[in-house]
């Protein structure tokens, strides 16, 4: 479906993106607003900036996708995509702020005071970030496959170029005034089009339509996949890098819990119009054409509903949403990702070369373009997968390895580094193990194949368990200023500084 008009819209919304970019360049000077902002971005703003970071491909594409082809019982990912940030607001949110760290290794580090441990939490939030980037890539490349005829790495190259072009140019600065417009964007084009074509189906005489049931299961494995799905996309949201990034950009831990509130707001605004697109399709194409895929419902639906200019327009409309989509949170996730491969990489690697202190800027910039080539390289690996599917393994390793070092960190002083480091290799072995061979698409039997497409049920509890337990065993080993840092962590910012 080549359409002068969609090549257009794509094209303008990737150049408005690097506009952005460049002109971030004024506005960074320091390492500081390359990182976190200059710590300087209000709790609207940051909010505005989350929501449209992450709402990703899965929650563009994916969601009406899976409703469509799966049912209703698919509606559990956008709850606990707004769940998640619920648990954030009331565990992380301002303990992360006062803890004045830039990246999750500062905080490991600030909070249990071993460089090792650092290291391991470097190594886990970069393979989380290039795990939850390849959906993102795997969407851009459906939608220029669907929207242009165009070979589908098209998509993910293009991506790669225009977010490399803007994080180097501007870092987290020009970043977060873009991402706050996109939600906007984001919005704007997912809604207009539902509510339009929602018109032109009660004016027809289209009946609701019956959707797909799952086939039938016992009533332990149904229950088990819920459980699962739940406990990965409310506890994986608290580990994921480019959502913890954000808080940092807040002025103080008060305004950093007030921006919480609003981000639940505009997600649950957002995920009311998904699964329209799911319902449409089955009253319109409960059959799909051949070669189409399930994320695909949403940019074949118009011109299926309005034949004719009516239906290119509100292609027009969606591409530039779903494109918004894929740049906004390959965005964020760049600059969580760069700002980690930077620190603990790129620059102790420069500085071994040079033998002197490098250019903090330089060294960011070469971050990240590392940091998005080989999430491309992967997105060529793997192959054609459920988007939803790629970012529920994303979140599920998310919950098993980051969480658990970041919510025993907050409220548990007797977490060691020891203890923290075996709970997040125990976590990392099960769920990238489970990630690794979903996303090689082998066929197991049951329940193998559930237990590892789904792994978040005891991936997780094992990872607390084995960090709880390795902590009570060498409490020999406790940091000796963790009165001082939990006294930092939950205490406002002025009570702080005299306490300290």
């Amino acid at each position: 479906m080549t359409s002068v008009p969609i090549v257009v819209a794509i094209t303008l919304t990737c150049l408005a993106t690097v506009v952005g970019g460049i002109h971030g360049v004024r506005l960074s000077r320091t390492t500081s607003d390359f990182y976190v902002a200059g710590r300087q971005v209000t709790p609207w703003r940051n909010a505005s900036a989350i929501g449209g970071e992450y709402l990703s491909a899965a929650s563009f594409l994916g969601i009406a996708g899976l409703v469509y082809a799966s049912g209703v019982a698919m509606l559990w990912f956008p709850v606990g995509y707004t769940l998640g940030y619920v648990i954030l607001a009331a565990v992380v949110a301002a303990p992360l702020r006062r803890s004045g760290a830039y990246t999750l290794p500062d905080f490991a580090q600030l909070r249990l005071e071993s460089r090792k441990l650092r290291l391991l939490t470097s190594v886990l939030v970069v393979l989380v970030g290039w795990l939850y980037l390849i959906p993102q890539l795997q969407g851009a490349d459906i939608a220029v496959a669907t929207l242009t005829g165009a070979p589908g790495w098209a998509g993910s190259a293009l991506v790669v170029v225009v977010v490399t072009i803007n994080v180097v140019a501007g870092g987290m600065r020009s970043v977060t005034d873009l991402q706050a417009v996109q939600y906007w964007v984001k919005f704007v084009a997912i809604s207009v089009p539902a509510v339009i074509m929602v018109t032109i189906w009660a004016s027809s005489d289209l009946g609701v339509p019956t959707m797909p049931e799952l086939p039938m299961q016992t009533a332990a494995t149904e229950a088990y996949t819920t459980y699962s799905l739940l406990l990965a996309l409310c506890l994986g949201t608290m580990g994921l890098p480019h959502v913890a990034v954000r808080f940092y950009t807040n002025r103080d831990g008060l305004a950093a819990r007030r921006t919480t509130i609003p981000v639940i707001g505009l997600l649950g605004l957002f995920y009311l119009f998904p699964p329209i697109y799911a319902v449409l399709g089955r009253a319109y194409l409960p059959t799909l054409p051949p070669g189409a895929q399930a994320d695909q419902i949403v940019l074949l639906l118009p011109t299926v509903i309005a034949p004719g200019a009516l239906g290119q327009a509100l292609v027009v409309v969606l591409s530039v949403g779903a494109f918004a989509a894929f740049l906004s949170t390959a965005s964020g996730l760049a600059i969580a990702v760069t700002g980690v491969v930077d620190q603990d990489l790129v620059k102790p690697w420069l500085r071994r070369v040079t033998g002197d202190d490098v250019d903090g800027i330089f060294s960011f910039r070469v971050s990240a373009v590392f940091a998005m080539v080989v999430p491309l390289m992967l997105t060529v690996v793997v192959g054609p997968t459920g988007l939803a599917t790629t970012v529920g393994l994303a979140f599920a390793v998310s919950a098993s390895t980051l969480c658990p070092m970041l919510a025993l960190g907050v409220w548990w002083r007797g977490l060691t580094a020891r203890g923290a480091a075996l709970g997040m290799v125990v976590g990392a072995t099960g769920s990238l193990a489970s990630a690794g061979v979903t996303l090689s698409h082998i066929d197991l039997p049951e329940p193998y194949a559930l237990l590892l497409s789904q792994p978040a049920a005891w991936t997780v509890p094992l990872a607390f368990v084995t960090a709880m337990l390795a902590s009570l065993a060498t409490q020999d080993r406790i940091p000796r200023n963790v009165l001082r840092t939990m006294t930092r962590l939950h205490l406002p910012e002025n009570l702080s500084s005299r306490t300290g």
